[in-house]
């Protein structure tokens, strides 16, 4: 019992903000049960991160195997594969997030961002996300699922003057600044150069999300736009930039080149080949000195590792992402674990999909939990389940290597819709993703400014 007095009155002292030996320095706050049973106490899991990796690791984690504490900076799961949907208006935000408390209700969340690790102590430094104030946790098994960051590969001008698509509020800004831009070119006076300028959408980046959302906004600059604003949305332009010279290349050439050709159909100017050099107020600037003038710029062409994962002194491989074992360990860490974007397991590289990610949390919660039961688990094994791309124009692209299937057309957008809807999280999530497609089929997208 004395230990345990002890114990509490050193948190009392780090909640006080001194430290523990009482001398009166001020020292971060550490997180530590809040009961203490008569049973052993359970080991310590830290989850960091809260996307498709750590969630499907929380629901499939046994119950009574560990103590768990979750670490992000957002208190909800986002469904990002539907991520474009939403900023052409097809759904709606709430539609795709999920709150991150209905994972796993009996674990501790704190809203707040990894910010170092400590492999000696085994503590992770944190900063809460509302205040910014710092605190250290306490792990026995930490697992880094904080994924990736948008890359800007150096080039100036992105950060300030593009939009990215990785996050509910990168989506939001791209709806909102399209439909701003659609306002102000219908206001009486503006230059026609000017308002093509402001009507053209300029997307950089050939793979699934780029491609996704300049289908959407085709979508609803085809479906839309004439009723809402048919004064200007004749001057509406909508083109991809690839680096590459071809689109979706994880694909077969089949689908990449049936992709193409849909999008050349449909009036989306493609620009293969084209490498960025800089990013302005006015638009782009390409490395052969032509100036693409834009109103909206979006990049989607590719990740970095997050700064959390950049900063760690561990294995990397030349992408940045932790080097794990065939158990998702980190090697030098003992307890770490890392999965997703976050990681790359030996063998083999796997591609930075939801899909392995999922696959991944799953066998993590499965595998700490047979640890925690004495036995060992089996090596992790990717399953490819194949590849789904929406091309607009109710066409979507499916390419399944196990079932040998490769198909596009309107029956591969409802295999494409059945997908997603069974891999979204909730009941509530498939209801009203399902209660927006209907809606927007039948009155239309929402393009209202607030």
């Amino acid at each position: 019992m004395e230990e345990v007095d002890e114990a509490r009155e050193d948190d009392e002292r780090h909640a006080a903000g001194r430290d523990p030996q009482g001398d009166g320095v001020p020292a971060h706050r550490v997180i530590i049960p809040d009961r203490v049973t008569e049973r052993a106490p359970l080991p310590r899991l830290v989850v960091l991160g809260s996307g498709f990796g750590a969630v499907s690791l929380l629901r499939t984690l046994p119950e009574g195997t560990h103590e768990v504490t979750v670490v992000s900076p957002r208190n909800h799961f986002l469904f990002t594969p539907l991520l474009p949907s939403t900023a052409a208006g097809t759904l709606e935000f709430r539609s795709i997030v999920e709150p991150l408390r209905r994972a796993r209700p009996e674990a501790r969340f704190l809203l707040a961002s990894a910010v170092s690790l400590d492999l000696d102590g085994k503590t992770v430094t944190c900063r809460g996300a509302e205040d910014g104030r710092t605190f250290a946790v306490p792990y026995d098994v930490l697992v880094v699922a904080v994924g990736a960051v948008p890359a800007t590969y150096g080039i100036p001008g992105v950060a300030e003057h593009a939009v990215f698509l990785k996050e509910l509020a990168d989506a939001r800004r791209i709806r909102e600044r399209f439909v701003a831009l659609l306002e102000r070119a219908s206001l009486p006076g503006l230059p026609e150069e000017e308002r093509r300028r402001l009507l053209h959408v300029a997307v950089v980046g050939g793979g699934p999300t780029g491609v996704e959302l300049a289908a959407e906004l085709h979508d609803l600059l085809a479906e839309d736009l004439p009723r809402s604003y048919p004064e200007v949305s004749r001057l509406v332009r909508i083109s991809l930039l690839e680096a590459a010279r071809e689109i979706l290349g994880g694909f077969d050439e089949a689908l990449r080149r049936h992709a193409a050709e849909h999008f050349t159909r449909q009036g989306i100017a493609l620009r293969l080949g084209a490498t960025v050099a800089a990013v302005n107020e006015r638009g782009l600037v390409l490395d052969s000195g032509e100036e693409v003038p834009a109103g909206l710029v979006v990049w989607s062409t590719g990740t970095a590792p997050h700064p959390f994962v950049a900063a760690l002194p561990l294995p990397k491989d030349r992408a940045g992402r932790l080097l794990v074992d065939s158990f998702l360990r980190v090697p030098l860490a003992p307890g770490v674990h890392a999965l997703g974007d976050a990681a790359q397991p030996e063998g083999p590289r796997l591609p930075q999909t939801a899909q392995v990610a999922m696959q991944q949390g799953r066998y993590l919660g499965r595998a700490l939990g047979a640890r925690a039961a004495g036995r060992e688990p089996k090596p992790f094994r990717f399953v490819n389940l194949g590849m789904l791309a929406y091309i607009g124009d109710s066409e979507a692209l499916a390419e399944i290597p196990s079932a040998g299937v490769r198909s596009h057309g309107f029956l591969t957008v409802l295999f494409w819709r059945s997908a997603y809807l069974t891999r979204l999280v909730s009941l509530k999530n498939k209801v009203l993703v399902a209660f927006d497609w209907t809606k927007a089929l039948l009155f239309g997208r929402d393009l209202s400014k607030f």
